[in-house]
């Protein structure tokens, strides 16, 4: 193995494993979907009753997962970066077990069109 370069430290994955170990966290999610934060932010609301939420916030609420944002959820609805997609008056959206389908929401669209298009519905069926 090469001598490491000034300001780099050599890894010793063994010291790093007994020091501080791996853990893992457990969680109840069926499923994940990925959402453009800033499509979201553009938006300032149009979904839900009254189109007064955050698309992020009406497709937690729509899944019938009680606990929200939390890990114990059945769905994660986690806002990222850009997609550099950038959809006029919509949001991007990409259920992450089908990568190469991102899925473009219109401000007001329906919930339940929205979880049949990601994929979500008929896994909620099954999961029941």
């Amino acid at each position: 193995m090469s001598k490491p370069r000034a300001g780099q430290s050599e890894f010793n994955e063994a010291q790093v494993s007994k020091d501080r170990p791996i853990k893992r966290v457990r969680a109840d999610w069926n499923e994940v979907v990925l959402v453009c934060r800033k499509c979201s932010r553009k938006l300032d609301g149009g979904f839900g009753k009254g189109g007064e939420q955050s698309f992020a916030k009406a497709l937690r609420k729509a899944s019938g997962g009680g606990k929200g944002k939390d890990r114990k959820a059945p769905l994660a609805v986690i806002e990222v970066d850009c997609f550099d997609v950038c959809p006029k008056d919509a949001v991007v959206a990409v259920n992450a077990s089908r990568p190469r389908e991102w899925v473009v929401v219109p401000r007001g669209a329906s919930m339940d069109a929205v979880s049949a298009r990601l994929g979500l519905a008929a896994n909620d069926a099954e999961a029941a």
